[in-house]
């Protein structure tokens, strides 16, 4: 009997109050075993004895707890799941409270590290078997029943699902993949409810850019009330509330990129609100005001700042790397993939994604260094022979335009960056001063492959801004305005700002404020920077001491030979006449010297046969080829016989070819008997050869019944039910005969 689904499952039993017999289903909060789970706190900071051993008590009873709860049997499991909600509260709060990869933890004792090892393990697997509907083919669920429980008690919502990925995603992300995508196939709702989530998410970007006063294109913007309390710029704030807009904008950019690298399928429901734009536009605006912000108060608290900065980092390189997913799931993947006949709607997706964030040229840099366009482009190129170039031209030349004054290059060393999975935070930021400014004035060392070094200005863009500080201070030499300039990230209004208020750095203060600018010499004289057709060849007079005159011919040669000349020159052939004249030389017997058949005669056995030896046996049979006797006249090559020679030889061939065609006559007629009987005897070799056997037709149909039939008619008969399947039946016989072994037929 096929065992029934948990949703299915009733259980009798016996009523404890009235003593009769009651039947429940098999998910019934009667069957709930009373239990209190308790809610988690995260490791104290701090290492006081007292804290640490009241989170170790903690800790032990959830583990414990979660022990308990895996053991028990699948109908147990899932009333207990469904029913006890001080579970539900002690998973969420382990979810929102237990420590991120980029979180920054003190050293803690090794068994503390083991028990939030074990506790980490449990939760995971708490809720693996809450994702799967199927455990064993006795213990299950209905799979649309399954979708409706987890959804109707909220097992499982958006924010859990988003945490679990930032909490797993690392080394689980196949098994979390498939978790995940079991969860919204078996029910659909749980996408209807991702489209809700998405428009809070641009909401978080939207509080970011609100508290740096920062307005992203196309927010509404009010005028401000009189009576409200101006807000403070990102460079005014108090470092604790810095620190604190770090910390959400790296942990909203980390949350979204483990989501999406884990369940790629829920881009298409982000790029419904236009995503990719609102992202490109929101790190535009954000990610350089923060990093300037950091940059000029490095000096306040080293370790923070350091702190702040690899934060930075990492959240900016997480944001070019959610964008790369997006575009690559909706629109280079299946082109990739072939899965579809017509690739023209996920080309146009391409194009109108980067279309619109052509004008943020950070980004553009930034998503170039790390994932090229140039090759995405060439991806479409191949995919695609009608692919619009003059768009694709465009946004190619948009991205190098994103690049003029910077240096383009690739990062390859990155110094004391932090590996991937702890995003720079888990180690001790050097304490100095001088460790935080190398880091900041080297982005590349602390960033990681998505920080660009700060863009260079020079020639006429460099001569204007200078132009810009002297139409309102003529006194400064240009020279100082200069560095300045490369102090200031060449910002002319922040230059003369702290120039008229006195707040420049210290490095500054003591330079010389009529400072003129220094003139640059050309470091490559006119001579070794000149190029030609000659240059670094043999007739370069100026990478070379002497060259070959003879080599050298001014006009046309006099003694040029003419093509008739050519011709007429038989000078080779001759050479060649005298070198194929000494092949016809041959020697046919050489002449034996006496005394050397000598050892021969002397070493004969009389146990040897020579009957044949005098005697050449078989060689002159009537069916042997004449060239294994005799030799082939030497020929004389055409172009090197004389006339009277030529015409000889052609004599002698024909007359050859006339013998040979008369030999080859034959003019007797075979009888057609014979010749029928000969293809007949061939025809039966070669069929004895491949095996086949002759027709045994009428051996098989026998004589006529009740008279008995002849031995030969039964094996015949026994062989071609035996084999009767190789040719028309396909083996149907023999198939079935299996089917049948193997339970898969009833018999």
């Amino acid at each position: 009997m096929p065992a029934l689904p948990l949703d299915e499952l009733q259980f009798t039993e016996k009523d404890l109050l009235t003593g009769k017999l009651k039947t429940l289903p098999a998910l019934h909060p009667e069957k709930k075993t009373e239990r209190s789970f308790v809610l988690y706190k995260p490791p104290p900071k701090a290492r006081d004895p007292a804290l640490l051993e009241e989170f170790l008590e903690r800790a032990k009873f959830i583990a414990d707890d979660l022990d308990w709860l895996l053991a028990l049997p699948h109908d147990k499991f899932w009333c207990q799941v469904v029913f006890d909600e001080t579970l539900q509260k002690c998973l969420d709060s382990y979810l929102r409270h237990a420590p991120r990869k980029f979180d920054k933890v003190a050293d803690s004792p090794p068994e503390v590290n083991d028990l939030m090892e074990h506790l980490h393990r449990n939760v995971f697997l708490t809720f693996l078997r809450m994702s799967t509907h199927k455990e064993s083919k006795d213990h299950f669920i209905t799979p649309s029943v399954f979708g409706e429980i987890i959804y109707n008690n909220f097992l499982f919502d958006i924010p859990k699902i988003l945490d679990l990925c930032v909490l797993y995603g690392k080394g689980n992300n196949a098994l979390l993949h498939k978790m995940i995508e079991n969860i919204f196939i078996q029910q659909p709702s749980y996408f209807s409810d991702l489209d809700e989530t998405v428009p809070t998410v641009l909401q978080v970007f939207s509080n970011i850019l609100h508290t740096c006063r920062l307005q992203c294109e196309g927010a509404s913007a009010k005028p401000q009330k009189l009576e409200e309390k101006i807000r403070m710029t990102p460079g005014d704030m108090p470092l604790k509330e810095l620190m604190d807009i770090v910390l959400y904008l790296c942990d909203t950019c980390i949350t979204l990129w483990a989501f999406l690298d884990v369940f790629p399928l829920a881009c298409q429901t982000f790029q419904k609100h236009d995503f990719c734009y609102r992202l490109a536009s929101f790190y535009e605006l954000v990610i350089p005001e923060l990093e300037s912000v950091i940059k000029k108060r490095r000096h306040e608290d080293s370790s923070l700042m350091l702190d702040m900065w690899r934060r930075l980092s990492h959240s900016r390189k997480k944001v070019v790397e959610v964008f790369h997913i997006i575009v690559n799931q909706l629109c280079l993947q299946p082109i990739l993939e072939n899965s579809y006949d017509n690739v023209q709607p996920f080309i146009e997706e391409f194009l109108q994604i980067f279309t619109s964030v052509l004008q943020e040229r950070r980004f553009l840099r930034d998503y170039d260094e790390l994932f090229p366009v140039a090759d995405d482009v060439s991806l479409l190129q191949q995919a695609s022979s009608s692919l619009d170039e003059t768009r694709t031209t465009y946004i190619l030349k948009a991205v190098e335009g994103a690049w003029e004054g910077v240096d383009r290059r690739k990062e390859t060393t990155k110094g004391p960056s932090m590996p991937e999975e702890t995003a720079g935070t888990s180690a001790t930021p050097p304490s100095s001063n001088k460790g935080l400014e190398r880091l900041i004035e080297d982005p590349v060392e602390c960033a990681g492959a998505a920080v660009m070094p700060s863009a260079r200005v020079s020639g006429v863009e460099l001569d204007s801004l200078i132009s810009q500080v002297k139409d309102l201070l003529p006194d400064l030499g240009e020279g100082f305005v200069l560095v300045c300039l490369e102090e200031y990230n060449y910002d002319v209004e922040q230059v003369i700002n702290n120039i008229l208020e006195d707040k420049l750095v210290a490095s500054l203060q003591k330079l010389d404020h009529a400072m003129p600018r220094p003139l640059k010499q050309d470091p490559t004289p006119l001579v070794t920077a000149r190029c030609n057709i000659f240059q670094n060849d043999e007739f370069d007079i100026f990478s070379k001491d002497s060259v070959d005159m003879s080599r050298i011919q001014k006009g046309k040669r006099s003694d040029k030979a003419t093509t008739k000349g050519l011709l007429n020159d038989k000078s080779i052939v001759a050479e060649q006449r005298e070198r194929y004249s000494q092949y016809s030389v041959i020697v046919e017997e050489v002449t034996e010297q006496s005394g050397e058949g000598l050892f021969y005669q002397d070493d004969y056995e009389d146990e040897y046969d020579d009957t044949y030896d005098g005697n050449q046996v078989g060689a002159n049979d009537a069916d042997s080829d004449d060239e294994l006797i005799s030799r082939r006249p030497f020929t004389i090559p055409q172009v090197l016989r004389s006339k009277e020679q030529g015409e000889e030889e052609e004599e002698e061939e024909e007359e050859v070819e006339t013998n040979a065609k008369e030999a080859t006559k034959d003019h007797f007629v075979q009888d057609p008997a014979v010749l029928r009987e000969r293809a007949e005897a061939r025809r039966m070799t070669f069929l004895a050869r491949k095996g086949h056997k002759p027709d045994n037709s009428a051996a098989v149909a026998g004589g006529a019944k009740g008279h008995g039939q002849s031995r030969e008619t039964v094996q015949e008969r026994r062989k071609k039910e035996a084999n009767k399947g190789a040719r028309a039946n396909h083996n149907r016989r023999a198939m079935a005969d299996r089917k049948r072994n193997k339970g898969m037929i009833p018999s």
